[in-house]
């Protein structure tokens, strides 16, 4: 039976919410029978799956990602955690482009993204595996910071498909992405003593991230490697990874009576900070202190000098972390880790010392 609108007897008015039972009982059907008609299971009659969506046109019903979840044990949705007590902000000039080119690609692979909070959680009862769980999310991206909960590594040792960038984690369907850190670190020492430098100092940080030491791990290894002895008190870690941890670091080394001819910053802001230091003292970069920093963030090049450094290539490792992810998802892959290649990028912060290049490899 109808009425003026057009509208059987049992269906709502546009203010009340159809459910999937209301559909089914307007089709007289189960409500298996509809969940397999709008996730697009065969062995339906044609005239039951045209009745059924001729219904839902008209309520405007359109199933929830939870229904669907339910009945097809995926719901297309991907957790992104930004971890740590101490974690990257939206505008963090890596990960903002890393994000991004994750989203990009794992959108058209059909996924959509959730960003998981803990600005307001406190940390010994926070549990990323339960509210995973809870919103039945298809995998997680997990983005490294500083003091990692042991919440992140519950999660990568569970049954849900992480990729990480930037923290090796492990678990069964667990992997993670991040670039070569044992060729930068070796692109850095070879090109100073390219140009004759042997006084090279090293910031790095936060000294509570796992990259940083990971970082700095490579770093010491390349000058090994090279046969460059490195001078303990030029080599730091910083707290935070800010642009002042880099001014103050770079002040500091300037008050002694013996400074280095040459710096290796483990992000652009670090160089451009330790740059800002050395101007201030009436120095000149690179006349007097060659510099190079790491990460290639679109500043770097409008410096003046502009900003030799080594470039990450961010969009491949949000491209690459998509493409684990899924694979992981899909049981298509037991990759554990992925690395990509540096490049170094030759701008106007270093010079040629006098001297004939120390490098004898």
């Amino acid at each position: 039976m109808t009425n003026e609108s057009g509208k059987t007897s049992t269906e709502k008015t546009a203010t009340e919410k159809t459910t999937i039972k209301d559909i089914a009982r307007m089709a007289g059907v189960s409500v298996a029978t509809v969940s397999k008609i709008f996730n697009g299971y065969s062995g339906i009659s044609d005239k039951t799956r045209k009745n059924v969506m001729e219904i839902m046109e008209r309520t405007g019903y359109r199933p929830t990602y939870i229904a669907r979840a339910l009945v097809t044990q995926t719901s297309n949705i991907i957790g992104v955690i930004y971890a740590g007590k101490i974690n990257a902000e939206f505008n963090h000039p890596f990960f903002v482009d890393v994000v991004s080119a994750f989203k990009t690609a794992i959108g058209q692979m059909g996924y959509d993204l959730l960003f998981f909070s803990n600005e307001q959680f406190h940390y010994e009862k926070e549990d990323y595996l339960a509210r995973c769980r809870h919103f039945s999310v298809d995998g997680c991206l997990i983005l490294s910071g500083q003091q990692v909960q042991k919440s992140v590594y519950d999660l990568a040792a569970s049954e849900i498909p992480c990729a990480a960038v930037d923290l090796p984690l492990d678990g069964p369907k667990t992997g993670y992405i991040m670039t070569d850190n044992r060729k930068m670190a070796d692109a850095v020492i070879r090109r100073f003593m390219e140009l004759g430098h042997t006084d090279i100092a090293y910031i790095g940080g936060g000294r509570q991230a796992v990259i940083s030491g990971i970082r700095l791990e490579a770093f010491l290894e390349a000058a090994a490697n090279n046969g460059l002895k490195l001078r303990e008190e030029w080599i730091v870690q910083q707290d935070t990874f800010d642009i002042e941890e880099g001014y103050e670091r770079m002040k500091l080394w300037l008050s002694q009576e013996e400074r280095p001819k040459a710096v290796f910053a483990s992000t652009d802001m670090y160089a451009l900070g330790a740059i800002r230091a050395i101007r201030e003292k009436g120095l000149r970069v690179p006349d007097d202190i060659s510099v190079i920093g790491c990460d290639d963030i679109a500043a770097a090049r409008y410096m003046h000098p502009p900003l030799t450094t080594i470039r990450q290539d961010k969009p491949r490792i949000g491209t690459m972390a998509a493409e684990l992810l899924v694979e992981l998802i899909q049981g298509r892959s037991d990759r554990k880790a992925v690395l990509v290649e540096p490049e170094l990028v030759v701008r106007g912060s270093c010079r040629e010392l006098a001297c004939e290049s120390v490098f004898t490899r």
